[in-house]
């Protein structure tokens, strides 16, 4: 994360550095992820539920998922070619997606307003 102090007032770096400083001492005194993660079982055991019961899932599992977000496995012996365009903005032909990835913005604001992802299909 870059912050360009150079457009910032006084005003302005004393607010950040307030901020900066509530974030620091929030994170110095919190208690380790572990010890929380006891405390929580310990509750949910205290009042006769499981974590199963209450998220679905186990906790071993839930911990596995989280890893698999949180770090995934790079591409590196993987190699994806370049996907021919399916989708294509009726507003700007330039515009086009190949249905990977994140949906363009031009896209996702077309689909909320009601149109339908088919309404784009290059034909």
């Amino acid at each position: 994360m870059t912050i360009d102090f150079r457009g910032l007032s006084a005003r302005d770096l004393r607010a950040l550095i307030t901020q900066a400083e509530k974030r620091q001492t929030k994170i110095l005194t919190r208690p380790k992820a572990s010890a929380m993660r006891a405390k929580i079982n310990k509750y949910v055991k205290d009042h006769g539920y499981t974590i199963e019961e209450l998220y679905g899932i186990s906790a071993g599992s839930a911990a596995k998922e989280a890893k698999k977000v949180a770090a995934p496995k790079s591409a590196k012996g993987r190699k994806l070619g370049k996907a021919a365009p399916k989708y294509r903005n009726p507003a700007n032909t330039n515009e086009t997606w190949a249905g990977r990835g994140r949906q363009p913005r031009w896209m996702a604001v077309l689909v909320a307003k009601g149109s339908s992802p088919k309404d784009f299909l290059i034909k």
